[in-house]
């Protein structure tokens, strides 16, 4: 029969796990060296530990007066300081010892907590040395937690496809390495905003294609898997599957916390169904920060900013305080509804009311709300008297205002800046393009364009995302690919034809191209978000809204022509563009053609 230590049970050490304070903890400590428990590595790993939770000082000190610890204590003592971020120091400290060691050397417990401390600045660059050295201590084949703390690190360290690679290399991950994997696919996808590329929907469409083979191996997913999930379908914009998800948590009895609860609200918010979003932001028993911010933005980005107005208030009254993410959604709200004052009165009292100091993002967002309002002096003078040096995002709004109120001057000296900051971004050209088109100055559009050439560069194409039946169908400008595309033209025809019943003339200056206004016309009809609307016309059910999400800023002609198809055809019409929400209805859009 087994015998069980007795060092285990030993009442110093029931004693030492009950302490919730340093002077007990040190009374018990006086105890294991009188009664030589201090000499047994295990009583010791418990010690450091416990003693690390409210001194790390005094934890430090008792390891150093350990004669001769093992590879288990140095690993037990770093394993707790990866939990102090301000120490993270000592744990490499306490590893070049071990490194120095004449007969000690790192083991498959060692590396987890120092690639957990290398996830973030200024340690992320030690991460791939620490790679270097699982190979050599441990060799290739190592152990499975060290292969989910460099999937871990891989991902945090923005090598994502190097971190997909090491996670397919583990035969049988768990459920923490599944989370690690699934929330780098939504994270990279989320932190590109509304798609500018098809890069962030490559990378959700992956973390759903993850999660369904996650669900064919035995592993449950938990609130942070769903988390991810939710988020991957926010990207998307793919409300059928985030639904889904939705009803997966209710019918397994997820607990439905502020994670999750944020991350619903702001799927409903970005699949266009605020009355959802905010009927969930209500349900939550629990609201923090977070989640505030995620219905603000829901409200911002769908043009109600009074709406936004309103909830930051509360927010406030129930005693969260707001935090850079506020500001900038907030901000945004009043932005694009033109609530200057109240927009300028809470960037004023990030400093004054808040103790923050504004950063780049919230000057962003003020340049924008006096530029879209017309104030383009006031606008270009603060960016001038930045204690910051602008970034590109900042010239980009500047010259985005100029092309709205026609202010030829500020938008070229906008463009001069932004094509030294990003001399490859092509819409930045396109923006001033545009201008030039809407008065025909055709010579400066080619000027435009040379230069567009001479650099190298090629205008985004634009693709529109929509969702039928459950399945996201992608469609490029003039895209003849899809299985139905000769049905999507005689829908595109018969659109243009009604269309023009109604009195509707393209708005043939969005056309970059000094061509013939036949072939003008002809550009915009075949406009990757009318071709989306078409087919679903064709596909979807004729009672419910068509959803569309799309890369780039929609043209002036395609919103023109969308307000009078939702009254034609009958049909409530949502489009997400780059920059926020348009609800089209009975020939009227939510954003009162401010945007």
């Amino acid at each position: 029969m087994k015998t069980q230590n007795p060092i285990f049970d030993h009442p110093t050490l029931q004693l030492l796990e009950k302490c919730q304070k340093i002077n007990t903890l040190k009374q018990v400590h006086a105890q294991m060296i009188t009664t030589g428990m201090t000499h047994h590595t295990y009583p010791l790993s418990r010690l450091l530990l416990l003693s690390s939770t409210f001194t790390l000082t005094y934890a430090l000190t008792i390891f150093n007066n350990i004669p001769n610890p093992t590879i288990f204590l140095f690993n037990t003592l770093i394993s707790s300081i990866t939990n102090h971020s301000d120490h993270n120091h000592i744990a490499f400290s306490l590893y070049n010892r071990i490194l120095t060691h004449s007969t000690l050397k790192p083991n498959s417990f060692t590396f987890p907590s120092l690639f957990k401390v290398c996830g973030s600045d200024p340690w992320l660059q030690y991460g791939r040395v620490l790679h270097t050295h699982v190979f050599k201590f441990l060799g290739p084949s190592h152990d499975g937690f060290v292969q989910a703390s460099l999937v871990s690190f891989y991902a945090k360290f923005g090598k994502l496809s190097l971190s997909r690679y090491l996670f397919n290399q583990i035969s049988e991950p768990d459920l923490a390495t599944w989370n690690t994997i699934l929330s780098a696919y939504t994270h990279s996808a989320a932190s590109s905003g509304y798609s500018n590329n098809n890069g962030d929907a490559d990378f959700s469409l992956e973390a759903l294609q993850l999660f369904n083979k996650l669900q064919n191996s035995q592993i449950n997913p938990n609130e942070v898997t769903l988390v991810a999930l939710i988020s991957a379908c926010s990207n998307l914009g793919a409300l059928g599957q985030g639904t889904w998800a939705h009803a997966y948590v209710l019918k397994n009895k997820i607990k439905l916390n502020r994670f999750v609860g944020t991350a619903l609200v702001d799927l409903y918010s970005k699949c266009g169904c605020l009355n959802l979003a905010r009927q969930m932001f209500d349900q939550l028993p629990e609201r923090d920060t977070f989640c505030y911010n995620a219905m603000i933005g829901g409200f911002a980005s769908h043009g109600y900013g009074h709406l936004a107005l309103e909830l930051y208030r509360k927010m406030k009254f129930e005693g969260l305080v707001p935090d850079n993410v506020t500001f900038v959604v907030t901000m945004f709200a009043c932005s694009h509804v033109g609530l200057v004052e109240e927009g300028y009165k809470i960037f004023e009292s990030m400093k004054k009311v808040y103790g923050v100091e504004p950063k780049l993002e919230h000057y962003g967002c003020l340049v924008d709300l006096l530029g879209r309002s017309g104030k383009l002096k006031e606008a270009n003078q603060r960016v001038q008297e930045m204690p910051m040096k602008p970034n590109a995002i900042l010239w980009r709004s500047l010259l985005g205002a100029a092309r709205i109120h026609g202010n030829l001057e500020i938008g070229e000296v906008a463009l001069e800046q932004l094509i030294q900051l990003e001399p490859e971004t092509s819409g930045n050209y396109v923006l001033l393009s545009n201008m030039y088109a809407s008065i025909d100055r055709w010579d400066d559009v080619k000027r435009v364009r040379r230069l567009m050439k001479d650099h190298g560069i090629n205008k985004t194409p634009g693709f529109s995302l929509v969702e039928t039946s459950g399945a996201m169908h992608e469609f490029l400008m003039g895209d003849r690919t899809h299985p139905f595309s000769k049905e999507i033209y005689l829908k595109i025809e018969e659109m243009n034809r009604r269309l023009q019943e109604y009195g509707y003339r393209p708005r043939t200056s969005e056309v970059l191209f000094d061509v013939e206004e036949e072939d003008k016309e002809d550009a915009l009809s075949y406009h990757s978000e009318r071709l989306a609307m078409a087919f679903a016309l064709i596909a979807s059910d004729l009672n419910s809204p068509i959803r569309i999400i799309k890369n780039l800023r929609i043209c002036w002609d395609c919103h023109a022509s969308t307000k009078l198809i939702s009254v034609i055809y009958e049909r409530d019409i949502i489009v997400r563009d780059r920059n926020r929400f348009h609800h089209f209805k009975d020939g009227t859009c939510s954003c009162l053609d401010y945007w």
